[in-house]
């Protein structure tokens, strides 16, 4: 269920314990989510609809690859959970949104503009995903990609159109991180950033829609 309502999430959250996953019509488990990430802190977890008592998550994991769904498959999935597993809401108050088009970054508060960066974006191969919203799920420093000094800003989407474009794997996860080439269209479909950008960004709540 990859669609979202046009209500922009106002909260995240962590959980109580690992729960259930369910589709559209909650009658059978279709996958668990644990209650700690794979860096062992809480799960990030961010509604978009509640209906009784039952809300609808963004998930950070993929419902298919694209290799095995003509070539492309949903950047961004969604489940639906027991509500009452929620705990520790935490209020979202700014967005971020990436123009592909234009190579920029704009954090928003409501709808007032706090800061635009120029970025870099995925090549034509390998394209950073476009007209969907994921969120901000987890941050570390990885040395195995020389980012020692700035937090990966590690996102709830994925490559669209590749199971793993940058090799290895990740699962094809689209993360922001600080590179000293932070214009063009460059990348295996990361957004990266210069040190202004992503300190911005590191300043953000995890649960940050973009």
């Amino acid at each position: 269920e990859p669609s979202l309502s046009s209500q922009l999430p106002a909260q995240a959250y962590a959980l109580r314990s690992p729960v259930a996953l369910y589709g559209r019509d909650r009658s059978a488990p279709i996958a668990n989510l644990p209650a700690v990430n794979f860096l062992g802190e809480p799960t990030v977890i961010v509604p978009v609809e509640v209906d009784g008592g039952w809300a609808r998550i963004l998930t950070p994991a993929r419902q298919s690859l694209p290799s095995a769904n003509g070539g492309s498959a949903p950047a961004q999935t969604s489940a639906w959970i027991a509500k009452n597993a929620l705990r520790d809401a935490r209020p979202l108050s700014e967005r971020i949104i990436v123009s592909v088009s234009a190579g920029t970054l704009t954090i928003l508060k409501g709808e007032r503009i706090q800061r635009v960066y120029t970025v870099a974006v995925g090549t034509e191969e390998t394209p950073t995903p476009t007209g969907v919203t994921g969120y901000l799920q987890a941050r570390y420093l990885d040395p195995a990609q020389n980012q020692t000094v700035y937090p990966v800003q590690l996102t709830s989407l994925h490559s669209a159109d590749a199971d793993e474009p940058y090799g290895g794997s990740d699962g094809g996860l689209i993360g922001l991180h600080y590179s000293n080439v932070a214009r063009g269209s460059v990348s295996h479909g990361c957004v990266r950033l210069d040190a202004d950008a992503i300190t911005a960004i590191n300043a953000l709540p995890l649960g940050t829609p973009i």
